[in-house]
């Protein structure tokens, strides 16, 4: 037979002499407890209310003869007494139900108080006939239902239901037993259990357990044995199964029957059940003594056992067990704290029972973690490593690891230590360190089987159990690539992937290909990363992929990288750069990159010392004794060739560039125009330059290009082109051009008489300037200029002559004027016209007469003129020439507008000194020579 330890979890207080107070007069009939009190009833109908340490608190006469059972309620302060009270009638029985609300008290004499009795019932009516009563149980529903059961000797229940202070209540029988032998049919025992909404009633006899369901109508029966027990051997536990004890055992029931026994030899007289313990009295026949056990049911222990005296009343309040004895002495029992509990196991090594004892106690994960560490520490103790790291995975997210790591560094005990590495990280709980020390366990044990469990775990979350780049870093060191890989994709880290299959593998096929797998974004950051890696060893197949980044179909533009964003890569290898780039603009045209774009292919196309490759693998090598060639290259001269045609095809496609990015419907052209000039100087790119210059209508900066590759064929012919002014072209070009053969120092005569053809045609330069500027040039003789010069003399002398004529003409005009203005200034006017300008019919009074020699009726004129119909006319004009005049006088920018676009600009100057506006010095308006004679 199975011997239980037996422990002191539990210990007595009050230093085991408790008594029952003396006010307590009478022999104990019935106990109950709830709400902090006890509650004690008499033989002698008292009831009697201790607080803790059985001190009394007052006591009421609640029946007239003996108070047979009582219970206090838990949720509201009252206290349910049956007992016997003076019969009344004899048709009436004596024994009643009272309800008392301990709350409200009412005065009994002058010192004293009673609580207020609320509610009496007869228990026996004539429906339900009088019996003895074995056993009383009260259930609370929802307040104020009470559900009453009480059971008799005859093997009946009376059940009573509802709101028992207001009396509005229903009555029920329950019929367990129907024999006439009333010692086996008597109910001994009741017990409530409720399941949700769900009333269940379990019934004890000496002969049977049963069950009820109060829930049908009428409530329906279930036997559950066929053998019972006697009476204070039934309890109910905390998971609602009943309890009953018998000599030869203790079983449990539950709905389906009987369930599990517990093999406790003696006639059990009380059981109980407190914290998840078993409470049991048992007498034991042969020494005629009775002995309190508490059992700890799931570890299988006795926590405490005590000989008592013989037991009255068993009950538990204030957190402790109370033992009345029929002296009336109490014994109070109470629990040990966890501390003491597990310290007295530590002192006895009971490692094993401790941790069942937390564990069922429920105490907290730490409290546990402690109690397996000591037991850890005490199997290490004992070399058993095994066991131990048994006990230490256990603690694993409440013991710090380096505390059992350290315990376990040393070889010997590598598998122990990868164990728990293992399980660290099987709960996510393993740091970068304990990552890298697991896999290095692995990788010292060569234990490809664990390390592919660790890190081809098929659960899909091995990227949570460990640092993913931890343990890419450790198996790369190890040269465990294909670990590596698989982690890193995975996990979804691109970058370590590409990294294991470039840097370490070489692999550069798998990795353009992995590339290509990826999104848009991934891919885009994956190329800029390795992007140099992969130009210098795989040039064409990278440029694929960039141009499926760049241009994939299907996305809109604005959500594609741009080409600008991989320029880095190309760094050490323009000529692809060179080739991305073209192959991207002859795709897409109209990236909103296309200037940077242009920008730096217009700077490869031009470049003199672009870095070409090797000669690819894919031509054919050169026969080592053939045409000159050794080891395979080809000779100096033949490098310098093809460098030189490769050159010029360069320039060919920039100038191509320059003109393509600049239609002629655009005003700005598609790349920065000042770069390019800085590139085609840099690069001495003439063509380029020429284009240029041109395009910005530069082209002092045209002929300068010419000028400075002596080039006069070009130079003239550009003057032709661009010194044209009636096709917008600028004349002042020729004067530069004959400046630039004065100061040339060789014989040009040639070219100096075909420019000064075209500055006697357009009048460019006056003869004066164009000796000055040719006399600079030793090499021309006069015979150059001598034509030039005599058809230039005779024109200005024909001028001179035309001027001469003008001028006597005005002179005469003008005297003519001084004589007529005298003549009006002193001498009178006679009006002998005789018929009205305006209507030619003959003038009579009133006549008006102007002094310009026109008269007119006065009925012809309007009202208020002044001035005369027929001359006023011309005068506003000259008025209002001489008005604009004087306006013009102030637009100086008009003024040097004429002087700079004429090709005689001191003409423009004397223009405007003969109108007088440029010497005007009146401040105020001049007055009308009409003003004065108007009107006459």
């Amino acid at each position: 037979m199975y011997q239980w330890r037996k422990f002191e979890f539990f210990e007595e207080k009050y230093a085991g002499k408790g008594l029952v107070p003396e006010e307590v007069a009478g022999r104990i009939e019935c106990c109950s407890s709830g709400r902090g009190k006890i509650a004690v009833g008499c033989e002698d109908g008292t009831v009697s209310l201790l607080d803790r340490g059985f001190k009394f608190s007052y006591g009421f006469q609640a029946h007239t003869s003996s108070v047979l059972f009582l219970q206090q309620l838990k949720q509201r302060n009252f206290l349910l007494t049956v007992g016997e009270d003076e019969q009344i009638s004899p048709q009436l029985s004596s024994v009643c139900l009272k309800v008392f609300d301990l709350d409200k008290t009412q005065p009994e004499g002058p010192s004293t108080s009673i609580p207020d009795c609320i509610q009496i019932l007869r228990i026996f009516t004539n429906q339900f006939p009088e019996a003895k009563i074995t056993s009383f149980l009260v259930l609370e529903e929802a307040p104020p239902i009470l559900l009453i059961a009480i059971g008799l000797d005859n093997g009946c229940i009376y059940c009573i239901q509802g709101d028992i202070a207001r009396e509005r209540i229903k009555r029920f029988m329950l019929q367990v037993e129907n024999r006439q032998d009333k010692t086996q049919c008597s109910i001994t025992g009741m017990g409530f259990r409720v399941d949700g909404k769900a009333f269940q009633l379990f019934a004890v006899t000496p002969t049977s357990v049963s069950l009820f369901n109060l829930q049908t109508q009428p409530a329906s029966r279930q036997t559950l044995d066929q053998i019972g027990s006697n009476a204070n051997s039934v309890a109910m536990n905390d998971r609602l199964e009943l309890i009953i004890g018998r000599p030869e055992a203790v079983y449990f029931y539950t709905v389906d029957g009987r369930g599990p026994c517990w093999a406790f030899e003696g006639d059990k007289k009380f059981l109980g059940w407190f914290r998840g313990y078993l409470l049991c009295v048992i007498a034991d026949q042969r020494n005629d003594s009775n002995t309190f056990n508490i059992y700890d049911l799931k570890n299988r222990l006795i926590a405490h056992s005590i000989v008592v005296k013989e037991v009255s009343h068993m009950l538990c309040e204030w957190g402790s067990i109370l033992l009345i004895m029929k002296d009336k002495s109490a014994l109070c029992i109470g629990e040990k704290d966890m501390e003491s509990k597990l310290d007295m196991l530590f002192k006895k090594n009971l490692y094993t029972v401790a941790i069942n004892l937390v564990q069922s106690q429920q105490a907290d994960a730490a409290a546990t973690a402690e109690v397996l560490r000591k037991y850890g520490d005490h199997l290490y103790s004992k070399q058993d490593f095994d066991e131990a790291m048994a006990q230490y995975i256990h603690t694993i997210g409440h013991l710090e690891p380096s505390y059992v790591i350290q315990k376990f560094l040393d070889a010997q005990r590598i598998y122990n230590l990868t164990n728990y590495l293992e399980n660290l990280h099987e709960k996510g709980l393993g740091s970068k360190d304990h990552t890298t020390l697991l896999l290095n366990c692995y990788t010292k044990l060569k234990d490809v089987d664990k390390l592919n469990v660790f890190i081809k775990s098929e659960d899909g979350v091995g990227e949570h159990k460990f640092d993913v780049e931890t343990a890419i870093r450790v198996c790369r060191a190890a040269n465990y690539h294909e670990h590596a890989m698989y982690v890193a994709k995975k996990a979804g880290r691109h970058e370590w992937y590409l990294k294991i299959l470039l840097e370490d593998l070489g692999n550069y096929d798998e990795a353009l290909q992995y590339i290509s797998s990826l999104d848009q974004g991934q891919a885009g950051v994956t190329v800029k990363e390795y992007g140099k890696l992969l130009i210098e060893h795989k040039p064409t197949e990278t440029i694929e992929i960039l141009m499926k980044l760049c241009t994939e179909e299907g996305t809109y533009a604005y959500m594609l990288p741009s080409p600008v964003d991989f320029l880095n890569i190309f760094i050490h290898h323009p000529r692809s750069l060179m080739i991305f780039l073209e192959k991207y603009i002859n795709k897409v045209k109209d990236s909103p990159a296309q200037v940077e774009i242009h920008n730096t292919l217009l700077e490869l196309y031009l470049s003199t010392d672009l870095t070409f490759p090797l000669m690819s693998q894919s031509q054919a090598n050169i026969n080592e004794n053939g045409n000159g060639t050794s080891n395979g290259k080809l000779p100096q001269e033949h490098k310098d060739v093809k460098t030189e045609n490769d050159h010029k095809q360069r320039l060919e496609k920039g100038l191509e560039l320059l003109k393509r990015a600049w239609p002629s419907d655009q005003e700005q052209p598609l790349y920065d125009v000042d770069l390019a000039i800085i590139l085609c100087e840099m690069n001495a790119f003439k063509e380029g330059l020429l284009y240029l210059y041109e395009k910005l209508k530069l082209y002092k900066e045209v002929i300068a290009c010419y000028m400075r590759a002596h080039d006069h064929v070009g130079l003239i012919a550009c003057c032709k082109r661009l010194g044209d002014s009636g096709t917008g072209g600028d004349p002042t070009l020729w004067a530069d051009l004959l400046k630039y053969f004065g100061e040339l120092g060789e014989d040009c005569s040639k070219e100096v008489r075909e420019v000064l053809t075209y500055i006697e045609r357009d009048d460019i330069l006056p003869p004066i300037m164009v000796l000055q500027t040719l006399s600079s040039n030793p090499f021309l003789s006069l015979s150059v200029i001598k034509d030039y010069i005599s058809r230039k003399l005779e024109h200005e002398s024909k001028l001179i002559e035309e001027d001469r004529r003008m001028i006597d003409k005005y002179q005469e005009e003008t005297s003519t004027m001084r004589k007529e203005i005298q003549d009006l200034r002193t001498n009178a006017r006679i009006f002998q016209l005789s018929k009205c300008t305006a209507c030619t019919f003959t003038l009579d009074l009133p006549a008006v007469h102007f002094m310009c020699m026109h008269s007119f009726h006065q009925r012809c004129l309007g009202d208020n003129e002044k001035e005369c119909p027929e001359c006023a006319p011309e005068y506003r004009s000259v008025l209002e020439m001489k008005r604009n005049l004087e306006q013009n006088s102030k637009n100086q920018d008009q003024f040097f507008n004429q002087v700079k676009s004429s090709k005689d600009g001191f003409s423009v100057i004397a223009e405007f000194f003969g109108k007088g506006i440029i010497s005007k010095t009146s401040k105020g308006p001049s007055r009308s020579p009409d003003s004065t004679t108007a009107g006459f």
